[in-house]
């Protein structure tokens, strides 16, 4: 008689468990990238074709384009074959801090290139659970090719850190825009909104939900246009990208909100106070986050259409609807929005404007783009938006840009020592690697085509500040 497997072999230890977990995560990997390295290369010739057809050219001139293409094929997958490491990059400066590492600009050495380089340490992605969300953060940014969404080059790992590369965009952040300003014009507000619009379809056209849109994730190119970054919270509804986020809010709440009675200035001055101090700070500001995201019991795509909502209401009065001098009081507005959520009486805007961020911030069967993103774009609030050119023509706020590493966009940060390991760090990594479970990062590495074979071509409007 045939005995089950169940009774035929002992119980494997937990040691025996995660080894064949990595194995069969190791394969997977394996093949599906190779896979997905046919179809990638294949979708290439396809464009090159297209390419070529809309251009006219004549077949001498296409065989010379095809065969300069075959080459740089030919290289990629040379190079893709070698190691990317930290000594491939010169660190030029910090030009931001977070919870769980930083933002350098960094020049590769071998094409002078110049790049973001995203610094996150693997102790504190593991201690606070976060390989759920770097994970989602990096496949998306692989899978995103957009004119509206920040471009990865390359991804890699040593064994205390994980690098993203990404392309530089010298303009800065909403965050920082909106700290100078104070207040933008309706006709800047109709413009960043609607660019954001386009930014975030973009990405749930791909079946993602960013889950995390506030003016810091908001970043401007060398022209002034928006492109939409850091997807560590995205989710595309997948159990890789899974991770308990918000358990950093308790429950226990004030009773009263004691800025509720602040007068729009007051507001104003507390909000840029404290705002810094939460954009790098494990919590965040949840002053962006839609209620049911915090509620937990299910939510989708709409959920990032109310965070534009609140993002339009400080771009036109100074401050989000729901700030207040704490985490927790913030939380309470938000779950509270039918109360909380006016516009100051001093403060005079256009008679349409009132009510729009108002269409996003409100019962998800109510709020705007649930029908879907053409219901947005035909808004009144959006009268004579050319959105299948706007990002040809001129930002709303110019961007100054004086050289390739210009940073004068950008907050000023202390250098750090997360590039230098300590030597208790040294010392004690062999047992932390095991300890931790490093496999978790398995096929974190990539290089995309644009990355490897364009060498030497540094853009001239970054060489000289225009376009």
């Amino acid at each position: 008689m045939a005995m089950t497997s169940q009774t035929s072999y002992p119980s494997m230890s937990n040691h025996t468990k995660e080894r064949v977990t990595m194995a069969k995560v190791t394969l997977e990997n394996f093949y599906s990238n190779l896979i997905a390295q046919h179809e990638e290369r294949e979708m290439r010739q396809q464009k090159l074709e297209k390419v070529m057809d809309q251009e006219g050219l004549a077949d001498e001139e296409k065989r010379i384009r095809r065969s300069e293409h075959a080459r740089k094929e030919t290289e990629f997958l040379r190079l893709k074959r070698t190691r990317l490491g930290l000594e491939d990059f010169e660190s030029l400066k910090v030009i931001g801090r977070g919870a769980f590492g930083e933002v350098r600009l960094v020049q590769k050495k071998d094409t002078g290139h110049v790049y973001a380089m995203k610094i996150l340490r693997k102790a504190d992605m593991l201690e606070k659970e976060q390989v759920g969300h770097i994970r989602a953060e990096r496949d998306i940014l692989v899978e995103a090719d957009s004119l509206w969404v920040v471009k990865m080059f390359y991804s890699f790992q040593d064994k205390l850190n994980l690098y993203l590369i990404m392309e530089f965009l010298p303009g800065g952040d909403m965050m920082t825009l909106l700290m100078k300003k104070d207040t933008l014009s309706e006709e800047a507000t109709q413009f960043y909104i609607a660019e954001t619009v386009l930014a975030i379809d973009s990405i749930h056209q791909l079946g993602f939900i960013h889950r995390d849109i506030k003016p810091d994730n908001l970043l401007l190119d060398s022209r002034g246009h928006v492109k939409l970054s850091d997807f560590g919270l995205c989710t595309g509804l997948k159990r890789a990208h899974r991770t308990e986020f918000y358990k950093n809010l308790n429950h226990s709440l004030p009773n009263d909100l004691t800025s509720q009675n602040m007068n729009s200035k007051r507001k104003a001055e507390t909000w840029k106070r404290n705002r810094r101090q939460l954009a790098f700070s494990t919590v965040g500001t949840p002053d962006y986050i839609a209620p049911e995201v915090f509620m937990q019991n299910g939510y989708n795509k709409l959920c990032d259409w109310w965070s534009l909502g609140v993002i339009m209401y400080e771009m036109l009065i100074g401050y989000p609807p729901f700030c207040s001098e704490t985490p927790q009081e913030t939380y309470r507005k938000v779950m509270n929005w039918r109360e909380t959520l006016v516009f100051p009486p001093e403060v005079q805007v256009h008679l349409c404007f009132p009510s729009s961020p108002i269409l996003f911030c409100c019962e998800e069967e109510h709020r705007i783009g649930a029908s879907g993103v053409e219901e947005i774009k035909s808004n009144p609030f959006f009268e004579g938006v050319d959105y299948d050119h706007i990002r040809e023509r001129p930002a709303a706020i110019p961007i100054n840009i004086r050289s390739i590493d210009d940073t004068s966009n950008f907050d000023e940060f202390p250098d750090s020592d997360i590039l230098t390991p300590t030597a208790t760090q040294v010392s004690n990594q062999a047992e932390a690697d095991l300890k931790n479970k490093d496999w978790v990062f398995i096929n974190y590495t990539y290089k995309r085509f644009e990355g490897l074979t364009a060498r030497g071509a540094i853009p001239s409007y970054m060489k000289s500040g225009k376009r």
